[in-house]
């Protein structure tokens, strides 16, 4: 039995959970890159090679943190799905040997 169905409180606690999750991703999302690129922007003009070191800087960061979120996706669904089957007490389809 899920844990939510007997106490609708319960349910909008864990909504409003992933909505301020959602919303600090999305803000690192957000805020990390422009940090870098800002930084990026100061080495520019120092070095005078303006939009290289601020371009790279930007595209490494989100590179990384879009691999890194997929990655954490990946873990947490992962996850669910061990802890669904040891609920239903259903064995894994891929331990079975050939049919």
């Amino acid at each position: 039995m899920d844990h939510t169905e007997g106490n609708p409180r319960a349910g909008a606690a864990e909504i409003r959970a992933g909505a301020g999750d959602a919303l600090a991703k999305a803000f690192e999302m957000i805020a990390t890159p422009a940090i870098f690129g800002f930084g990026g922007w100061l080495v520019d003009g120092r070095l005078g090679t303006f939009p290289l070191v601020t371009l790279v800087l930007v595209v490494v960061v989100f590179g990384y943190q879009v691999w890194s979120f997929a990655r954490a996706y990946g873990t947490s669904m992962d996850e669910a799905l061990e802890n669904r089957r040891a609920a239903y007490g259903s064995p894994d389809p891929a331990d079975s040997g050939p049919p």
